[in-house]
């Protein structure tokens, strides 16, 4: 097993990617996995990619999961996360494939989760120095989420659209491998979800970078549907009695 530091226990982390059509990008995140965070397996999750971003994450040394067909953001990281339960994985990092999340913030998100002082930390673009730039109209629905999460949660969340996550086992087994996480845009829900059910929620400072393609998932009509689904989704999560 990997080791935590020298000094205190093991433990097995494993870097969840989800990844559509990241062949020219999916080898360098899992370099900067490598490089970063050694003790990490890195672990593609290939969402029915046309091109050849399998064959180019086996070559980066990363196991691969092969989706049939394309299922969506959140239903290729819930393969992920189901995929570290049954292999017995402690923690787990969620990065994307696409450059956006920088692999040398891994050990900072880590640190609270193997800490015992958070179940799931959220990384934050906004914390920490440097800025982060994002079209106007994305930051502002970045903005109308980041108050309407701290308010619901009474707790200041700077980054609710934070796809850069690391989370420990009892995040994974109570809700992030389960039947109730969203299979499309997991995000602002997820978070008051986790408070309502007691597991603690932290942020940490990382880096971003813009998409080196220019590409998001968010385009088209596809922002309409996210903030109608988002607003229904955090309705939902707070009147059901369940919190999942």
């Amino acid at each position: 097993m990997p080791k935590h530091d020298q000094k205190t226990a093991f433990f097995r982390v494993i870097a969840i990617i989800p990844a559509f059509n990241e062949q020219k990008n999916i080898a360098q995140v899992i370099r900067g996995i490598q490089t970063h965070a050694p003790f990490a397996q890195p672990l593609v999750v290939d969402d029915g990619s046309k091109d050849g971003t399998a064959d180019s994450a086996r070559r980066a040394g990363a196991r691969v999961i092969r989706l049939p067909f394309n299922l969506g953001y959140g239903a290729a990281l819930q393969t992920g996360f189901k995929f570290a339960l049954a292999n017995g994985y402690d923690y787990a990092v969620q990065i994307d494939g696409d450059g956006q999340h920088d692999p040398q913030s891994l050990p900072i998100l880590l640190k609270p989760v193997q800490k015992g002082e958070a179940d799931v930390v959220l990384g934050s673009r906004f914390l920490g120095e440097g800025a982060y730039s994002m079209p106007a109209l994305r930051y502002a629905g970045v903005m109308v989420f980041r108050v309407l999460v701290s308010l619901l949660i009474r707790k200041k969340i700077t980054d609710p659209t934070s796809g850069f996550q690391a989370l420990n086992r009892a995040a994974m087994e109570r809700f992030y491998a389960s039947p109730h996480y969203p299979a499309d845009f997991p995000d602002a829900d997820v978070i008051i979800m986790l408070h309502r059910a007691g597991l603690r929620v932290l942020e940490a400072p990382v880096i971003m970078h813009p998409n080196p393609d220019g590409r998001s998932m968010h385009k088209g009509m596809t922002p309409v549907y996210y903030v109608f689904k988002m607003f229904l989704s955090i309705f939902l999560a707070l009147i059901r009695k369940n919190p999942f």
